[in-house]
């Protein structure tokens, strides 16, 4: 095969990540015309479409799928022969970030991140992308930068530094008829209460818990976020168990308190996420540290691959 212009395998990654031609446009710093004609020759050059739209984007075909890691390969090669490191300056970078996050960790974290942003990186964009099943291969392909949660699921073949621990709480209305000074045990069965059907893996490490201790809970609604529970539940008789740290943060914003669970429930690890071929990236490791200068609290906390 003739020899092709490395320029072209940079389009090929970035339309692959983004799956948009604009977006790749952009994250090239290009025209959307000139990534067009690129991706005409690699069409041409290859005898495939590579990439067709979908509902979903510009997905890869069986055979542009299968160019993905040998382009990478090749790609990470030459970065190591030319030396090739980007260098990072986050005064006037116009980078921008896709950071995976749940409901709780955009409550606890966006608010002060960007208020650090609008001073240390004032161009800089973030964009916030919701927890999916294919998290693992947003984080390789390079899709997402980051992933920030509870997320068992990445603890194999992942890098990660460990932010802080979480306990659970439970919270009901300021108001609350018969909740006044303590939650009992009785109360916790009998109450009913508002539940998470899809957040993270927090809400699942509640079930599991109070299945295996073979306590009862009366669900008698489910809400697909912390957020939207807890706001019903200022103005509702239901009991949320939630983390801590969504409680001091709506505490103060509603008419709402919170007591200890009345049994026990393990903490967990809040933890960013990241993978191996992002690893050494400057923009990243800039972006992992100012998290976690945010987030950390005092104590021991590791980063490495299990």
């Amino acid at each position: 095969m003739d020899t092709i212009d490395i320029r072209l395998l940079h389009v090929f990654d970035q339309i692959y990540k983004l799956r948009s031609v604009s977006d790749a446009a952009a994250a090239l710093d290009l025209g959307q015309p000139a990534v067009s004609v690129a991706l005409s020759k690699l069409r041409h050059q290859y005898g495939d479409q590579l990439f067709v739209r979908t509902s979903n984007g510009m997905e890869p075909t069986p055979f542009g799928e299968g160019l993905v890691r040998p382009i990478r390969n090749a790609l990470e090669a030459l970065d190591v022969v030319l030396g090739h490191h980007d260098a990072f300056e986050p005064a006037t970078s116009k980078r921008n970030f896709r950071i995976c996050m749940t409901d709780i960790s955009q409550l606890v974290l966006l608010p002060r991140l960007w208020e650090k942003l609008r001073v240390e990186a004032p161009n800089i964009h973030i964009e916030i992308l919701p927890l999916s099943p294919n998290l693992a291969q947003l984080l390789e392909s390079g899709g997402a930068d980051l992933a920030l949660g509870f997320m068992p699921q990445l603890e194999a073949g992942f890098y990660q530094n460990v932010l802080f621990k979480q306990r659970f709480v439970c919270m009901v209305s300021a108001n609350h008829p018969r909740i006044r000074t303590q939650l009992t045990l009785e109360q916790f069965q009998t109450e009913e209460h508002a539940v998470i059907s899809s957040s993270g893996s927090a809400p699942v490490l509640i079930d599991q818990e109070i299945e295996r201790m073979g306590l009862h809970r009366k669900i008698s609604l489910k809400i697909p976020n912390f957020i939207g529970a807890a706001l019903v539940v200022e103005h509702t008789d239901f009991i949320i168990t939630i983390p801590d740290r969504l409680g001091d943060v709506l505490q103060g914003r509603g008419a709402l308190k919170t007591f200890p669970v009345p049994f026990a429930l393990p903490d967990y690890e809040v933890k960013q996420h990241w993978h191996e071929r992002f690893h050494n990236d400057p923009g990243l490791r800039w972006l992992r540290r100012v998290i976690a200068e945010l987030l950390v609290l005092p104590g021991p906390a590791g980063q490495g691959k299990p």
